[in-house]
């Protein structure tokens, strides 16, 4: 009986023993997206946002129309592509491309994006290129959504300073 016991006690005490040594496993980089702060041990599921923001999106843009009397109507829906590129710049830096234009943005480690200010030309359709000051904030949620919040701010002869603001929905 008693060698029953002591070998109950030992099995007991050494699978206490591995139990209690078991580290958490998770994330361990504070710069991913699905950090986990009581992990112990890195088991490889990190998710970094500037990787998850590169590739080509499919975008639906909902952008502001502008009236302009004796112009028309500008809308910047028909300018902007169906799809955009986003490209890495290094660092937090990412480049988005849109029609051979790009334009640059950071990434911090939740997905939240910051364009900038900086200026490309487009050409609206009123016979002649804008430059258009883009400026604005979105986010990547996840490896295939994300959105874009942009202001185009820009000058036509004779009209004055205008703005447009464009929300764009961002697929994978």
């Amino acid at each position: 009986m008693k060698r029953k016991y002591t070998l109950f006690l030992f099995f007991f005490i050494v699978s206490f023993i591995f139990y209690s040594c078991k580290k958490e496993q998770g994330c361990t980089s504070p710069t991913a997206m699905n950090y986990y702060a009581d992990a112990e041990e890195d088991d490889g599921s990190c998710i970094f946002a500037y990787d998850l923001a590169q590739g080509v999106w499919v975008i639906t843009p909902d952008c502001e129309e502008l009236s302009i009397p004796v112009i028309g109507t500008i809308s910047f829906n028909d300018q902007i592509p169906e799809t955009v590129e986003i490209l890495p710049g290094g660092g937090s830096t990412l480049f988005i491309d849109i029609d051979n234009t790009q334009v640059s943005g950071d990434i911090n480690p939740s997905g939240y994006v910051i364009v900038n200010e900086q200026t490309i030309s487009i050409d609206p359709g009123l016979g002649f290129p804008l430059d258009v000051i883009v400026t604005g904030t979105g986010q990547v949620s996840s490896e295939n959504t994300g959105y874009m919040n942009l202001t185009y701010s820009f000058d036509i002869p004779l009209v004055g300073n205008q703005s447009i603001d464009c929300s764009i929905t961002m697929i994978k």
